[in-house]
């Protein structure tokens, strides 16, 4: 008789539960071993000038639809130009038929500017400059939030996760219709908190920092986590350690501390490969709108960061096949990608050289 083999989830493929999407995740760790190391893509740009007048996300810029941006020098916030939701857009006619279904979708579309200059990007800008950020995001959700259900800010950072232009900036979506994740994570965590009588984020972040083995960092008010069921490669949960459904609800020392362990974390992904880190993030908190008069009580405010970065600069995971006709599928485990996230200095590779350069200099 063989003896019998211990399982290694480093070594051994298995599959993994997200009770906050109530689905799975193959986790095959071993692939890493394979050979083909995947599409070379190509890096992304250097040298971007500080400011080009070309450039329609710049101060003094002129932009598609002819607006000139006025000549900011902190956040600025203005109505995209080619919005996929609008307020005004008519309701369809009714349909005859079960498998034919269509319902309104109203909403605004913005675009906020992170800073002025097309050089920076928030691990490099200083603390004051992300807190200022956090509260004209806060500002954003009261504003839109007091109308609509849903408001959405989310960040694609990269060429690779489709984002054209390399200014730093984000956009927020404002929609009358709770989206399919604000949905499933609603139900999710409402069945979580009438099951078990606390949040499921809260007390997951609890487990996660006790155990300590997924944990990338934490300060007194935040933890970042590699999550148990993540689907991409370095993803990360951005967690408040207590219980807060919306960020507007975040106290002036919970948005300093968020400023400093999102600069902290986002160094540690530059840092990985030396290269400013794709990825595509965004904030999930309780529903707005007439949901603000509900009890949300199941919420837990959080962010998702997704990058696609699995081996180099240059490899990044893509998300077809198996992935879109089954079900998810990564190639590293959660505590090997923590580890390595963990481990990262969180000195800016950039600002290191530059010290260094300025040491030669003298």
């Amino acid at each position: 008789m063989e003896p019998e083999i211990s399982f290694q989830p480093s070594e051994h493929q298995h599959i993994r539960y997200n009770p906050l999407h109530d689905d799975w995740v193959l986790v095959s760790a071993h692939r890493m071993k394979r050979p083909w190391q995947g599409q070379v893509e190509k890096p992304p740009q250097e040298n971007i000038p500080r400011h080009d007048p070309k450039n329609p996300l710049c101060p003094g810029a002129c932009r598609a639809g002819g607006q000139i941006n006025p000549e900011y020098d902190g956040t600025f916030v203005f109505e995209n130009d080619f919005p996929a939701l609008q307020a005004d857009a008519p309701e369809p006619g009714p349909s005859n038929h079960p498998l034919l279904q269509a319902k309104s979708a109203r909403g605004v579309c913005q675009v906020m500017c992170f800073h002025p200059w097309s050089d920076i990007t928030l691990p490099l800008m200083t603390n004051q400059e992300v807190r200022a950020v956090i509260d004209k995001w806060a500002e954003i959700i009261s504003d839109l939030g007091s109308t609509y259900p849903w408001v959405q800010i989310f960040e694609n950072k990269g060429e690779m996760m489709g984002c054209s232009n390399p200014h730093p900036h984000c956009q927020i979506w404002a929609s009358n219709f709770l989206p399919n994740e604000a949905q499933t994570e609603d139900r999710t965590q409402r069945e979580y908190f009438r099951t078990h009588g606390t949040p499921m984020l809260l007390e997951y972040g609890r487990l996660e920092e006790k155990n300590k083995e997924r944990l990338v960092l934490s300060n007194v008010h935040w933890l970042v986590l590699v999550p148990y069921w993540a689907v991409w490669p370095f993803q990360t949960l951005l967690l408040p350690r207590r219980h807060v459904t919306r960020l507007q609800d975040l106290d002036s020392a919970e948005r300093d501390s968020l400023a400093s362990i999102m600069k902290r974390l986002l160094c540690k992904y530059d840092n990985l490969f030396e290269v400013s880190f794709p990825y595509s993030m965004g904030w999930h908190g309780a529903p707005t709108g007439k949901y603000l008069n509900e009890d949300c009580s199941h919420w837990q405010l959080h962010a998702h960061y997704y990058p696609p970065l699995l081996r180099s600069a240059s490899v990044r995971k893509f998300m077809v096949g198996y992935e879109m006709l089954a079900q998810a599928q990564r190639d590293l485990t959660a505590e090997q990608a923590a580890e390595r996230l963990r481990n990262l200095p969180e000195e800016h590779y950039k600002q290191k050289q530059a010290q260094s350069q300025n040491k030669d200099a003298e």
